[in-house]
């Protein structure tokens, strides 16, 4: 049902970037979309049946501005539905010491643009939005998603505090930040965590939507199952012709085995799962106490070592992309992923015998 996720992490010496992000759902009351579906950036993705969601990491409003509108100029509909993402971690306290604004205190800013311009979707990753925040954008009618992994079953209750209707849950599989447990345990904790409770904005259930390790129709199917009521789909979608990951992305997602993806901390300070590029790997098994040392003071290695090291780019991609073979169109992945899934799920009947009458 939403998504977003920047190709490269963002440094304080401000990076911009996009990549592909999609999502799948199965009944809902925030938007309607062909297949309930939701994908991120061009409209090349939304125009093949889903709902466009922004990037908005290091934006000013005035570029997020500039990002929307190029976005609804590419649109076959222009009252498409479309969503903006932010990064709000929170800063100071207990959380990590790398972390830090991303929006550099222009988030009432950013929200006003997102108001204005009719978003139909806001998503807030890696942390929990300021309740006025929230407030703001259920009075412009605006539904309001929480992204998180580990520990997210107990932050939770906090998101729900603030008014959040949908909670993206997600697991250690995943590309980019990411957490170390498994979707398979993380998703159905996640269902249960959310039970009864309603959401502001629509009095209906708070959603839960399922990412990490998803990439075909089986994977949809079974977040389903779960008692998710939509996926996040990102890595197979950096892998589609639409993206606007570069060239050399797409090659990687293709060509990865399983053992050519690893989580670091040196871009962001947070757990970031990538292409083991030579960089990285010198980072994780030669310089790991560096890496302790650096991030307890509240350094990003990366930034630290970018004099030494310039243009060290970074491929986030999820454990997925040692089984993704192919670039395809974004409509193909999308249609594949629902045709397989519905076949998935009506197979699944035929496991269940009836009891024969006596």
């Amino acid at each position: 049902m939403v998504g977003n996720r920047p190709s490269y992490p963002p440094g304080r010496h401000e990076r911009r970037c996009r990549s592909s992000v999609g999502s799948c759902c199965n009944g809902r009351k925030f938007v309607q979309l062909q297949y309930s579906f939701v994908q991120l950036k061009r409209a090349g993705r939304q125009n093949a049946g889903g709902l466009g969601v922004i990037g908005g990491v290091g934006y000013t409003p005035k570029v997020l501005r500039n990002q929307i509108k190029e976005l609804k100029k590419d649109l076959k509909n222009p009252n498409a539905p479309f969503g903006v993402d932010l990064l709000l971690p929170q800063v100071g306290g207990n959380a990590r010491k790398t972390n830090y604004d991303y929006t550099k205190g222009q988030l009432p800013e950013l929200i006003d643009v997102i108001i204005e311009e009719k978003a139909a979707l806001f998503v807030s990753a890696v942390g929990v939005p300021p309740k006025e925040v929230v407030d703001k954008l259920h009075k412009a009618g605006i539904p309001v998603m929480n992204v998180g992994f580990v520990p997210l079953v107990s932050h939770i209750p906090r998101a729900l505090d603030v008014g959040v209707d949908i909670i993206c849950a997600q697991g250690g599989e995943g590309g980019g930040h990411t957490g170390d447990i498994a979707s398979s345990i993380l998703i159905p904790a996640c269902v249960d965590a959310v039970k009864g409770r309603k959401s502001p904005l629509t009095g209906g259930p708070v959603y839960v939507v399922a990412a990490g390790g998803i990439y075909d129709g089986r994977g949809l199917a079974a977040n389903l199952m779960y008692g998710a009521q939509a996926v996040w789909v990102g890595t197979r979608f950096v892998a589609s012709k639409e993206a606007g990951a570069p060239p050399k992305h797409k090659e990687l997602v293709v060509a990865a085995g399983h053992e050519d993806i690893t989580r670091t901390l040196i871009y962001t300070g947070r757990p970031l799962r990538v292409y083991k590029t030579p960089y990285v790997a010198d980072w994780e098994e030669n310089r790991r106490e560096e890496i302790k040392e650096l991030t307890s003071k509240g350094i990003l290695p990366a930034e630290h070592d970018l004099e030494k090291n310039p243009g060290k780019s970074t491929f986030l991609m999820g454990s997925v992309s040692a089984v993704i073979k192919d670039v395809l169109p974004a409509k193909t992945i999308i249609d594949n992923m629902v045709k397989e899934a519905v076949e998935r799920l009506q197979a699944g009947n035929t496991l269940l015998v009836s009891k024969a009458k006596l």
